[in-house]
C-alpha cells in the first residue's frame, strides 16, 4: 500500500506490518532499531532517526488503547488496514494543520505537549473512522454500514445510549421515522441480526464492562443493563461468554469481596428455570 504525504494510515488491530521506501530493501526488525537508535525521556515522545543517503521522510506514529478482552464494534468492523487522504477533503486545511501541530509538538517538546498529542490522536482517529464510513460502497454490509445508514444509524445510537431501556422495534421505528417491518428488515440486512437480538448482545457487552471496571454485585449489574432477573442475566451471560458472570470476573483477575457470594449465586441461579426477560421489555 503506497502512502503519500498528507495521508493517515490506520491499523485498527495493531497488527505487525512493514514500512519502507522500497519493496526490495531488506527490512530491519523494529525492536533492534529501537534499542539502538531510540531517543526518549520518561513522559516524552519517542524519536527514532534511522537510514540515510536519500530524501528525508518524516512519519508521525501514535496509538490509542482500549480493553481488548471485550468485543469492540468499531474496531472489529474496520478494515485491517486503511488510509485516509487528509488533503483532498473539504476539511483538508484543518486536518493538515492538525497533523502539522502534532509534528511540531513532537519535535519541540514542552509543557502540555502530551495532552495536546493525546487529544489530537483521538480526534484524528474519529475523523479517520468517519471518512472510512463515508467511502464505503453502497452495497457494503456490517456495523459500519449500519452506523452510516440514516435510519439504522439513529436506531443504533439510541440503543447504545440507553441499553437498559425497554426498547421495542415499534418504538425504535417510530423514533427513526420508519415502519416496524421496514426498520427490522433494514437493520437485519445491514447488521445480520434483528434489532432486539443486537440489543441483547450489546447489553451483555455493557455488563461485562461494568464487571471489569467496577465493584458492583451481579444483581446491580443485571439491573443496570435491563435484566429483571439475576437468573436470566446469569444464563444469558454464560451463553455469550462461556461462563457465569462471577466466574468470568474471577478469570480476568478482577475478584472482589463479593465474588464469594456471587460464586454461590452462580450455582444456585444455574438451576433456576424462571423466564428470561428484560425490564419493561
Amino acid at each position: 500500500m503506497r502512502v503519500d504525504a498528507g495521508e493517515l494510515l490506520v491499523v485498527p488491530q495493531g497488527e505487525a506490518h512493514l514500512m519502507g521506501s522500497a519493496l526490495d530493501i531488506e527490512p530491519a526488525p523494529s525492536g533492534d532499531l529501537m534499542s539502538k537508535y531510540l531517543n526518549t525521556s520518561p513522559g516524552e515522545v519517542m524519536t527514532l532517526n534511522y537510514g540515510g543517503g536519500g530524501a528525508h521522510t518524516r512519519i508521525i506514529c501514535g496509538f490509542l488503547a482500549c480493553d481488548d478482552s471485550l468485543t469492540n464494534p468499531v474496531l472489529s468492523a474496520l478494515p485491517r488496514i486503511f488510509k485516509v487522504d487528509m488533503r483532498n477533503d473539504p476539511q483538508s486545511a484543518w486536518l493538515e494543520s492538525s497533523l502539522k501541530l502534532a509534528a511540531s509538538e513532537a519535535a519541540d517538546w514542552r509543557v502540555g505537549s502530551a495532552i495536546v498529542l493525546a487529544r489530537l490522536s483521538e480526534l484524528l482517529f474519529v475523523k479517520a473512522v468517519q471518512r472510512c464510513i463515508e467511502t464505503l460502497p453502497a452495497d457494503r454490509k456490517g456495523w459500519l454500514a449500519g452506523v452510516g445508514d440514516r435510519f439504522v444509524g439513529r436506531a443504533l445510537a439510541m440503543l447504545h445510549a440507553q441499553p437498559a431501556y425497554g426498547w421495542t422495534v415499534e418504538e425504535l421505528a417510530r423514533k427513526v421515522g420508519l415502519s416496524r417491518s421496514a426498520l427490522a428488515q433494514r437493520f437485519t440486512e445491514l447488521l445480520g441480526q434483528p434489532p432486539m437480538q443486537y440489543l441483547a448482545r450489546w447489553r451483555l457487552q455493557v455488563a461485562a464492562q461494568a464487571l471489569r471496571d467496577g465493584n458492583q454485585t451481579l444483581a446491580a449489574v443485571a439491573e443496570q443493563v435491563g435484566y429483571e432477573s439475576e437468573a436470566a442475566f446469569n444464563r444469558a451471560f454464560k451463553r455469550e461468554f462461556g461462563m457465569p458472570p462471577a466466574s468470568w470476573r474471577r478469570s480476568k483477575g478482577l475478584a472482589n469481596d463479593r465474588d464469594s457470594i456471587d460464586a454461590d449465586a452462580d450455582t444456585r441461579i444455574g438451576d433456576d428455570s424462571s423466564e428470561e426477560r428484560f425490564v419493561a421489555g
